[in-house]
């Protein structure tokens, strides 16, 4: 069968593959391609309009129209033109940040926005985040935790409350206040039992909001609990904040390298620095006999960190106490640190947060 011919069209239908930089739509359905030329010897030019703010945007689609048409059949010569230049003015929006010059911005009264990411579920990066934030206000700093898992919220079962978030003067939500943290969850506004039945685009835009429009008053931290993978979600929160890190969640074995690796390599990509490496379910300590059995293999967060010149911020054993905390609604940092080992990882591991972030 012999190769379609090299077209115009061809190339436009390959350019469809290339997404705006945050977002699920592609430069084709957001007008950036202006021209695309062909010769019979194979010569190919594409001429792109590009309106942003961030000079990170059209280099990020200059590389990957480069890419794709590249590997098009017939392509002998190619020339990628951008014009980029930032918005005259703002347009008006059809929604929530639907103007792709919106780029990186911080979160009003909040000094330092950590996210707690894994690249995959099943570490406990949840139970992490809750008990981090608990650790961090532990040590004296006002703390605000953010759940941005919207299919699957879990801060309010984990902080034991169902209060509804209020609404301020201008229409921003107020978060709740549980064990001196303040909390706002997709799990607070729906039905314990209610499913989040919405298409990636409108899960995105609440994600958004969330980011945007909170209320959270005077902050030193505040603790973005992530969505696990490294899709539209993950992509929209670290360019839409102007984060001062993230903080990458393990277990010791493998597997879950594989995936803590994806994550660090999201953030990498968007010139986020990587504040360090917590290792959970690290160990458990028999209470028997006191022995301590390394389930899930050892020191895996060690040697990642060590490889990737960043901090191992602690180890977190698995604890039956843990698990007990966070279903009755008391993360177990809670805890008197000098008679529990794990709330005493979670209150280490947050002083070497700060101490990492110059506290």
């Amino acid at each position: 069968m012999s190769e379609p011919a090299l077209t115009p069209a061809l190339i436009r239908a390959a350019l469809t593959t290339v997404k705006y930089p945050g977002f699920s739509r592609d430069i084709v359905s957001f007008g950036l391609v202006k021209n695309i030329a062909v010769s019979p010897e194979g010569a190919v030019t594409v001429d792109l309009l590009v309106e942003s703010k961030n000079a990170d945007v059209p280099r990020y689609i200059y590389e990957n129209v480069m890419g794709v048409v590249k590997e098009l059949p017939g392509v002998k010569k190619l020339d990628v033109n951008i014009e980029h230049h930032a918005p005259e003015q703002k347009k008006k929006p059809t929604g929530v940040n639907d103007d792709p010059a919106d780029w990186k911005s911080s979160v009003p009264g909040v000094k330092h926005v950590i996210a707690v990411a894994s690249g995959k579920g099943g570490v406990g990066k949840s139970t992490v985040s809750a008990n981090l934030a608990v650790g961090l206000s532990k040590l004296g700093y006002r703390v605000g935790l953010l759940d941005l898992d919207i299919y699957g919220p879990s801060m309010s079962l984990m902080f034991g409350t169902k209060e509804r978030p209020g609404c301020s003067d201008k229409e921003q939500f107020l978060p709740v206040e549980a064990h001196g943290i303040k909390l706002l969850s997709m799990g607070l506004l729906v039905d314990e039992a209610a499913p989040v039945a919405v298409r990636g685009p409108l899960a995105t835009r609440y994600v958004q909001q969330f980011l945007r429009d909170v209320d959270w008053g005077g902050l030193d931290f505040l603790v973005l609990d992530m969505p696990p993978g490294t899709g539209d979600i993950q992509l929209t929160i670290v360019q839409t904040v102007d984060l001062a890190g993230a903080v990458i969640v393990t277990t010791p074995q493998e597997v879950a390298l594989i995936d803590a690796r994806k994550a660090i390599g999201l953030f990498r990509r968007v010139n986020t620095p990587i504040l360090g490496i917590i290792e959970n379910m690290s160990y458990f300590v028999c209470p028997s006999d006191g022995l301590v059995y390394h389930i899930f293999g050892e020191g895996g967060g060690e040697k990642e960190a060590a490889a990737l010149g960043v901090p191992l911020l602690g180890k977190v054993p698995l604890d039956i106490g843990t698990r007990e905390g966070g279903d009755a609604g008391r993360p177990v940092a809670l805890e008197d640190e000098g008679h529990n080992r794990v709330a005493a990882a979670f209150v280490g591991i947050a002083q070497c947060l700060a101490g990492v972030l110059g506290e």
